[in-house]
């Protein structure tokens, strides 16, 4: 008689548990763009790499993510307005660093909103400004904080093109 130990049956358990969600796969490719500043780009590259980590985890492909790099984060809107443009991407994300310049950071963040809701493509946010930036004392925080940050903003992308999706199947079939 083959019976399983009590154990193994948790261990099963455990690993099950332990194991990454399963994410929706889109029915359409999905094409993203991630502008990124140049300023502080070890830092801001944090953001970049857990975003195309989780990116792809969520089923859109390396191959389908092109990345820009402008000066700073000032330079990003204008990079983004003209991406989506072009109305090649499905999404457009946008990274970098204000330090302790609120005005920037809020001028960054309202064209960013602009583009969006004038283009309809999808516009993410993952400009982050800090009261203060110490190179020293900072920006191992800041690195955390950026890939943290990465994740994030690579979930609410591919939520929002899974929602947007099936939104267009919907009005598509005339539900909406």
């Amino acid at each position: 008689m083959n019976q399983t130990p009590q154990g193994d049956a948790r261990t099963t358990e455990s690993a099950e548990a332990t194991e990454q969600p399963a994410h929706p796969r889109f029915t359409k490719p999905q094409r993203v763009a991630f502008v990124q500043s140049a300023w502080h780009r070890d830092v801001v590259a944090e953001c970049r790499d857990a975003f195309l980590a989780e990116i792809e985890a969520r089923h859109i492909a390396r191959a389908h993510i092109d990345v820009f790099e402008v000066p700073g984060a000032f330079e990003i809107p204008l990079h983004v307005q003209l991406l989506a443009k072009t109305r090649r991407y499905t999404a457009i994300v946008a990274a970098g660093l204000v330090v302790d310049d609120h005005s920037v950071a809020e001028t960054v963040i309202r064209a960013l909103m602009e583009v969006q809701l004038r283009t309809a493509i999808p516009v993410f946010s993952a400009v982050v400004t800090p009261q203060q930036f110490r190179e020293t004392a900072d920006a191992d925080f800041l690195r955390r904080h950026f890939a943290s940050k990465g994740a994030e903003v690579a979930a609410a992308c591919a939520n929002t093109l899974l929602s947007l999706e099936r939104l267009g199947g919907q009005v598509a079939a005339g539900i909406v």
